[in-house]
Order: structure tokens, then sequence, then C-alpha cells
């Protein structure tokens, strides 16, 4: 494919190859480019910071004079020769996998927040994608990424002349967007099938180009398509139930197929959230027609190799669809499956009796190998709501683990800071793993991170002036008020930065407790406190409307006014601004809903430090030495009272240890506390939180198992699938007939001998596990599991006798026997929740 031929005008000789360099979205974060970007078209690039988009929009004229510059052909040829070389050398994956540990691992998405130049986010979902690619890429982690195209993405927000949210939707030009279509082995656009009621969708393919990583995305406005249906594809997150369906079978089902028109055979399906879990029964179904066995079979094979992250703090959070819907749209599909609508419908209930709606986040964990939450509470949290799938299982082994989110950091760190890494970490810190980096810090002196800071804030507050100036202008503001906008806020005084999506449990406004008390925070006139708040609500949330109201009524106040703003249209560009130039992160969700936010995980790499709810990445970061917590980790739910407590918490944070800790300055100028507190955040909460140490377990613990078990059970024909659902069917058909006999238990000086009968009926002895079980003591140890040892079978009853011995150091009415399923290669609960406990 030449990507030149989708230029409206030919490049000259000596600028070939500047369409590749514009086209891969690593220059989002290789900086060392904005040079030539810069050059091309200066006020496109501060305006936009879209490489494609100024190639697009460059005149003959303007390239030739471009062709003819030494300084720019020669910058241009250095860096042809920086990605040649990142795309050849080796990585991290090489080092450790080599080439054929692994395979192809499928990222599935609903949204990736990349660049603005590409905007198909909404917000952490997207942004901790996009982050993943970029890492894998670092990394050499081989892996796709699967996404839909979306004409308008997320809305746009303008606050109007009284502090109100508006929204827009403006329409994304594909032709204008750093993407490309994809072209079948005959030249033609690439089009993907796929069969709704009545009718079949037309799909189109493109792509984004990631560093290493290709970003595979799918768009349904073909004019082959109704009008309808040209839509489906038209808004993120946009529609009613419906069409929010429509989208998920285009991302599950359509994602499959388009890698199968690429000729992508991944041995690993990661699917981020439940919007993708579709993906599960189309590659049941492929399999099936690849291997010629059943559903069930197939079912065993593929589950192997797919893993599910759920992001969701709420139950009430997961997509769900009405049970007719589904039977709508999927009647035909399960006729394909060989199975009946009503089997395909359980795999998205809680259980026989619930027939309310099919959860797309069960189907995703009952189609998977392997589930996990993304943060350690939030591991905690997911295991509760998942509870209902597995009765009587204690809620420690449901089948959910934790790798927690973390962030990209050469994409969000300023050029003071990235200054710096270079300096003490090498250009290449991030390529790896990250043991050197806390030494490396330790070494930084008080000076260097002090004028870091301080060179970080001084564009953020130029460039949020300018911000203000432009949101007053398009108000009508007089030129009077428009210079006042480009005088205000101090670039030396204390900066703190509180932005996310407006919605009630997130507490936006918990700093607005006591306006006068702020007040006189944030206007004290020898240690002043300013404030840059920003943030969406969503279109129909109009209590999370009021909260955005809210906060632009007060910072218009007359004497407030000066000491903070309100930024409109919260997106990645305001986002890098913001957490580059802040002092301080302000976080103030409602545990435990917040499952991980990564906000605060992007000051680290410039120096900021975080005062938040002790929720989500925090509640396991947290330490007096890096930055300040609120909330005593419990639950509240929404209490009005213990909101209140909260914010006088918060109150005395900032005047007692905050304000004080910034403005105590040395002989030399320098915060000694803050500095010092700045130095332990970077050292030891920068690599930990960062997407690099996240990428890495996701790939030992997750990528190299699940393809390890999905090879072992898809080789000599999936025998040993065929074992597993053997085993299952006799579980299934003789757990009901399984019952406990008597218990006896025997004392010796240091030690118990229990003994129990176990009634097997019909099921062999190797196929259950009899276990002594004694619960945790506490919250931070494990369970005791002991497997009994099977004696004699009573002759012809189908009776085993087990025992095993244990040490007095816990009271025996303490240990519980119970009978579990046991397979060797499967893993239980997760594809055997059948439990039996002796009563």
């Amino acid at each position: 494919m030449n990507p030149e031929r989708y230029l409206p005008r030919s490049l000259p000789s000596k600028l070939k190859g500047l369409t590749d360099l514009a086209l891969d979205l690593r220059w989002n974060w290789n900086h060392s480019a904005d040079v030539l970007w810069q050059k091309i078209d200066p006020e496109l690039w501060k305006a936009t910071n879209d490489p494609w988009l100024i190639l697009e929009s460059s005149s003959r004229k303007r390239l030739e004079t471009l062709a003819a510059d030494a300084s720019f052909v020669n910058e241009l040829q250095r860096q042809f020769a920086y990605r040649k070389t990142y795309l050849s050398q080796s990585s991290w994956f090489d080092e450790l996998y080599g080439d054929d540990t692994l395979g192809t691992v499928a990222y599935f998405s609903m949204e990736f927040g990349l660049s603005e130049a590409l905007p198909i986010y909404s917000g952490g979902l997207g942004i901790v994608a996009g982050d993943f690619l970029k890492t894998a890429s670092d990394l050499g982690i081989p892996l796709v990424g699967i996404g839909l195209l979306y004409q308008q993405g997320y809305f746009r927000q303008v606050l109007d002349m009284n502090g109100g949210q508006l929204a827009f939707s403006p329409y994304n030009n594909p032709t204008m967007l750093p993407v490309l279509p994809l072209q079948g082995p005959d030249g033609e656009w690439l089009r993907i099938s796929v069969e709704l009621p009545g009718r079949t969708l037309q799909l189109r393919g493109w792509l984004a180009q990631v560093g290493r990583v290709p970003l595979y995305l799918l768009d349904s406005n073909d004019l082959l398509n109704a009008p309808g249906d040209r839509g489906i594809t038209a808004e993120l997150y946009g529609g009613g139930t419906e069409m929010r369906l429509q989208q998920e079978i285009v991302l599950g089902i359509g994602g499959w197929r388009l890698l199968e028109m690429m000729n992508i055979s991944p041995s690993v399906c990661h699917l981020n959230e439940g919007h993708a879990a579709f993906v599960v029964l189309e590659r049941t179904r492929h399999f099936m027609e690849q291997h010629n066995s059943s559903f069930s079979i197939s079912l065993h094979s593929t589950r192997a190799g797919n893993v599910f992250t759920t992001h969701t703090p709420v139950a009430a959070g997961f997509d769900r669809f009405p049970l007719s819907l589904i039977t709508r749209y999927f009647s035909s599909y399960a006729d394909n499956l060989g199975v009946s609508i009503d089997a395909l419908l359980a795999l998205g209930q809680a259980d026989a009796e619930d027939r309310d709606s099919f959860n797309m986040a069960n189907l995703a964990l009952r189609g998977c190998g392997g589930a996990n939450g993304v943060s350690r509470l939030h591991g905690e949290v997911s295991r509760r709501i998942f509870s209902p799938l597995f009765s009587r299982w204690p809620q420690h082994e449901i089948p959910i683990g934790h790798v927690t989110n973390g962030v990209h950091m050469p994409s969000w760190d300023s050029a003071a800071a990235d200054a710096l890494w270079t300096e003490y970490c090498g250009k290449g810190s991030w390529l790896s793993t990250l043991e050197a980096i806390k030494q490396a810090w330790q070494k930084v002196d008080d000076e260097k991170l002090w004028s870091m800071r301080n060179l970080a804030r001084q564009p953020f507050i130029k460039a949020v002036r300018q911000r203000l100036a432009r949101q007053q202008a398009a108000c009508g503001v007089s030129t009077e008020g428009l210079m006042q906008c480009l005088q205000v806020l101090d670039p030396n005084a204390l900066t703190i930065g509180f932005a996310r999506r407006f919605a009630s449990y997130k507490r936006p406004t918990l700093l607005l407790a006591d306006p006068g008390r702020l007040t006189r925070l944030l206007t004290n006139a020898h240690r002043p406190v300013q404030l840059i708040i920003a943030g969406k609500a969503h279109p129909q949330d109009e209590e999370g409307k009021l909260l955005v109201r809210k906060w632009s009524d007060y910072l218009r106040q007359p004497e407030v006014r000066g000491h903070g703003v309100f930024l409109e249209d919260y997106d990645m560009r305001l986002a890098a601004e913001m957490i580059q130039g802040v002092d301080l992160w302000l976080n103030t969700p409602r545990r435990p809903w917040e499952a991980c936010g990564t906000s605060g995980m992007k000051v680290l790499v410039n120096g900021g430090l975080n005062l938040s709810e002790l929720d989500g990445w925090w509640a396991e970061a947290y330490d007096p030495k890096v930055g300040w917590a609120i909330g005593d980790g419990q639950e509240h739910d929404q209490d009005p009272a213990w909101d209140a407590t909260e914010a006088e918490e918060l109150y005395k944070l900032l005047e007692q240890e905050v304000v004080p800790a910034f403005y105590t300055r040395d002989e030399r100028g320098i915060p000694k506390v803050w500095v010092e507190m700045m130095q332990q955040s970077l050292a030891r909460l920068t690599p930990r939180f960062s997407c690099n140490r996240m990428a890495r377990e996701y790939t030992d613990d997750y990528y190299i198992p699940a393809a390890t078990a999905y090879r072992r059970r898809t080789s000599n024909n999936a025998s040993l699938s065929a074992a597993i659902e053997k085993w299952h069917k006799l579980l299934t058909n003789n757990w009901q007939h399984l019952r406990f006999g008597q218990l006896t238990l025997r004392e010796s000086s240091g030690d118990n001998l229990f003994q129990v009968e176990v009634f097997l009926g019909d099921l062999p002895p190797e196929a259950i596990r009899v276990e002594l079980y004694a619960e945790p003591l506490s919250r931070d140890t494990n369970p005791i599991r002991i497997t009994m040892e099977s004696g004699e079978m009573l002759t012809g009853s189908g009776v085993g006798l087990y025992h095993a011995t244990v040490s007095k150091g816990r009271p025996a009415s303490d240990y519980t026997p119970r009978v579990i399923p046991y397979h060797a290669e499967a893993s239980v609960p997760l594809e055997a929740n059948f439990i039996l406990w002796h009563e």
C-alpha cells in the first residue's frame, strides 16, 4: 500500500517517506520529530499537533520549498533512521520470549485514546487502551488492536455565557484522520460482512499504525448499507440500546472476521471490557468450522486463549440487553452454532432463575480462561460483583485477579521532565524493565527537581490563559475582558488540578462543600492557591451538568476570579497540559466506585503529587512519603454525613499539610519537604504505575499462560478439549448425587486427624478433589486448603474415605470438608463451578 496516493498532491522526491512518519502515531510520543511538523506549518501544528492534517493541508509550493531546505531534509533523514532503528531493534519481548512463544494477541476495545488527531475515545477506558498499544510497541509485544472508527467520536463540550454545558458532535472525515483504508488481495477496499436481522451489514476496514502495532478499525458508513445501518458507527456510546448492541456485534463478530480476512490467527484474544464479548462466540464458531467440532468442545478449546479485563466497579455498569432483542439478533446465529437460543442466552445470564437480561460481562467471563480487574481493590470488588456466577464459593476464590492499570509515561511527560529523565535514566528507559529508575532518581539533587517543576508550570499557566481567552471570546466578552484573561493566575503559585468526568459518584464538588473556606484558601496573600478544573458530564446526565455549572458559578465570583478557571472540552491534549503543569492532582471519588483511575498516575512522571481518596490505584500506592489521602479505606455508600467528614478532612490537609509543604522554603528558595516527596514519588511510583509494568504483567501472567493453554487444547484435533468436555458432562450429570457421610476427628498431642466419607455415586474419584478448608484469619492472609488423601473405597458402595492430618495451630472447628471438581488441565471454578460443603 502506497500511503502517498491518499494525499491531495504528490510529494517532492526528497520528501518521500514523510507520509510514513505522519501516519505512524508514534509521533505522539516521539517528540524529537516535533521540529519537522512545526517547520512545515507552525500555526497548524500549534493548533492541532496533527502531522497528517498538516501534510494534507500543505501546498505543493510549500512542500517544494521544504525539499530545497537542506536542514529540513537532513532532519527528515535523521527521523527516518531513528524510526528504522526503533522498529528493527531487539525488544524486551524478543529477548525474554523470542518469536514463537506467544503468537499474536488481538486486543479488542470499544475505544482507543491515542491522540486528539484520532478522536475515537471518551475517557479512561480508551486512554488505557491507547497507552497499552503504545507500550506494546515499545516492548515488542506481538499485538494488534481491534476497534471502531466513529464518524463523530465522543461529544465536544462548550460552556455557554452562564457556564452551562453544551454538547456538539463534529464529523470526523476519515480522509483527514491518520488512518488508511485496508485493501484486499485484489486491491479493492476490504469489506467484512455481518448478518443482522433481515439484511447483511457491510463494514469497511481501516488501519492506524502505532509504532510496531497495527490498530484495525471498522466502520459501517458504507453506501451499500441502509441509512440506519450506516449510522451504527456514527457516535461512540451514542444511540439507544439496539444501536449499542449493533456496535458490540460489529466489534466482536466483525472484528474477528476482519482478522480472518487479514489472515491473522491470534492465539490470545484480550477483551478490554465486556463490550467485545461477542468475539467469544465468533471465535468458537470459526473453530467449529475449521475443526468440524461441536460448540461445547470448540468453546473449551478457544476460551483458554481468551482474556477478559473488567473496568466496571458496580454491577449496574455492565452492558445488559433485553432477552427479546438478543433473540431477534442471534436466533439464526445460534442455529449456526448448533445450540438452542436458550443455551446461547444462558451464557449471558446470572443463573437459571435470572431471565431478565443478557449481561455482556457474564458472557465474557464464561468465554475466557482468565479474568482480571484493574487495581487490587477493584479485583476484590469484581470478585464480589461476579459471585452470583459462583454460588457457595468463597469470595476470595472467585476467579478474577487484578492487573493494576498504568500509563505510557513517554506520552505524558513535559519537555522539562523529559530532559531530566533522559539525563538520569537514559533515552530508552521505558523500552525494557525498570529496575534502575529508583536508584537513578535518588541521585537527582533538589535544585534540579524544583527547577523541573517550575519549568513545567510556567508554560502551563500561559496555555491556560490562552485557552480561557478563547473560551471567553466565543461568549462575546469585551476586549478588556479578554486582556484580563491573559493576566489571571500566578505562574509561581501552588497549582491544583482536578479533571474528571463529572458524575455524582466522582464527587467533583467535594471541594466546594464550604465555599467560603475554599475562597480563603485560594486568596491567601502570602500562600496563594489556584485551581484548574476541567471535565465533561454525559449529555444525558442532568445531575452531572449541574455539577459543571456549580463550579462555573463559583469560579466566576469576583473574589475568586483570577485564582481558578474551568477549562472547557477536556480531552487528551488538555489532559496532557494539565498533568504536566499542575503541582498537585486532586481526586475525590466515592470508594469503591473508581475502578482504578489513571489521571493521577500521569502527574508522577512530571514530579506532580497526588491528594486522593483511598480508592482505585491510590489505595495501593498511598504512603505519607509520596502524597496525601482522604478516607478511612472503608465503604460508606452515598452517605451525606460521610461526604461532609471527608470534605473537612480535605480542607484540613490542604490548610495544614499541603500548602505549608509547598511554601516552606530553605535558604535556596526550595520547599524541602515538597521536593523530598517529589523524589520519593518519582522513584517509587512512576515505574510501578507505568504501562510498561502493566504490559509486562499481562504478558507474563495472562498472555503466555493463555497461549500455552490454547495450543494444548487445540492440538491433536482438540483431544484435550474433548476430554475436558467429557469430564464436565460427568460432573453435570452426577454432582447432584454427591454427598458427605460421617465425619470423624481424632486428636493426638500436636495434630488433628480428619476422616470423612464421600458418597461419589457414578463419579470417579479422579474427577473431584476433597479438601479441608479454613477461612483466612485476616484480609491480608490466604485461606487454608488441604487436599485430603483418598483411602480405601468401600467395596461396591461408591463411598470413598478421605483423610488429612492438620497441626493444632488452629481449632479443629475452623476446618470444613468440601468437594470441588478437579482436572489437571481445567480452571476451577471458572470452567466448573460445582462445590459441595460438609454441613
